[in-house]
């Protein structure tokens, strides 16, 4: 038993989502997205690095004293499997576990919206879920896995950084490839994926322009790509995809982007009102005709109106999604306005006092 289990029992059953441990500091714990020091005394350099060391293999902590950083997983029995990354820093070194259950969401445990589905039934092209760091991205997208290994006969093969949730093959054979481990890159790694015959490709991280060529490419030559992205909203996304190409590439990427692309989730997670957790918040874009003439059109900033006028496909923007969370009690208004794009208008909804009939403060 490693010394650090005890560190990671606590943090479950504070129900934390990371715990940060950190030379000459107290131990820390982010509880509902806010950071919360541990009741133990401050960490010797010592004692951080023989607390991590202990999670480490012999090559690990080789590769770990040569970059200065790694990125790798732990699992402990009965309790949860954990996302680590350790750094050097001054002074000596520090470490971020995030838990991450045993048991794979489903997307209805998520809460997420019914269109999420009828995407995945697509059999090509290409799905992104967008958010910043902590945001869930990885939980919905292990939920969406696990969506597609319920119900079709699929070869799935995911690429992530490190393996977070490990799925079970249900209905589908799923290959899961840990970046650093089994291959050297993103890119390296998907260039191989698409000679393994497979149905469906996930990518933890969309991340340079040649793993995102490569996306792009998988997904014309007719599989479902999952991916990720840092973006906060569907325009933003689609201009990240188009400017992470040289200019004179732009043109053709967005008619290849107009034509596989399938939908964007972007994610945000906020404190929940009754201070229990966190609720998920998501803008939805569904790529519609209307949706794919804007982005060929290199208009991806007209984006929102096709969501404002999309309510039928399933679509929302994020300031909509937020009001209906301060209208159903959910959130309050002062935790939604420090997300939107119009703080001013979440306010101002949020002193009407409007609340849906049967639902939470109504």
């Amino acid at each position: 038993m490693a010394r650090l289990d005890a560190f990671l029992k606590i943090m479950q059953e504070a129900s934390a989502s990371d715990l940060h441990l950190s030379t000459g500091c107290t131990p820390m714990l982010r509880i509902n997205g806010e950071m919360q020091e541990a009741r133990h005394r401050p960490l010797t350099g010592d004692e951080v690095r023989l607390l991590c060391y202990e999670l480490l293999t012999d090559t690990q902590i080789e590769r770990f004293e040569a970059d200065g950083e790694i990125d790798c997983a732990y699992t402990l029995e009965g309790v949860a499997r954990f996302r680590i990354h350790l750094f050097k820093k001054f002074p000596g070194m520090g470490g971020t576990f995030r838990i991450i259950p045993h048991e794979v969401p489903t997307l209805d445990d998520l809460g997420m919206p019914e269109v999420l589905k009828t995407m995945l039934h697509n059999r090509s092209g290409l799905i992104l879920v967008t958010g910043p760091t902590n945001s869930g991205k990885s939980t919905t997208l292990a939920a969406m896995v696990d969506y597609l290994n319920e119900r079709m006969a699929y070869h799935i093969i995911t690429l992530e950084d490190p393996l977070e949730f490990i799925h079970p093959n249900k209905q589908c054979l799923i290959n899961q490839r840990q970046i650093g481990e089994h291959s050297r890159s993103f890119a390296s790694a998907l260039r191989g994926a698409l000679r393994a015959d497979p149905n469906v490709i996930l990518v933890g991280e969309m991340r340079d322009l040649e793993t995102i060529h490569l996306a792009l490419s998988a997904a014309e030559l007719g599989l479902l790509v999952l991916g990720t992205l840092h973006t906060s909203s569907a325009a933003q996304t689609i201009g990240r995809v188009a400017d992470a190409f040289p200019a004179d590439q732009q043109p053709g990427v967005r008619l290849t982007l107009s034509e596989v692309l399938v939908g964007i989730c972007s994610q945000l997670l906020l404190r929940r009102a009754d201070g229990n957790g966190r609720v998920a918040a998501q803008e939805i874009l569904v790529g519609t005709q209307a949706c794919r003439t804007l982005i060929r059109d290199g208009k991806s900033h007209h984006v929102n109106n096709v969501i404002q006028t999309g309510k039928k496909e399933g679509m929302i923007l994020m300031d909509q999604q937020l009001k209906n969370l301060v209208g159903d009690g959910v959130v309050t208004a002062e935790e939604a306005a420090r997300f939107a794009d119009d703080p001013t208008a979440i306010l101002a909804f949020g002193k009407t006092g409007l609340r849906r009939p049967g639902m939470v403060g109504s």
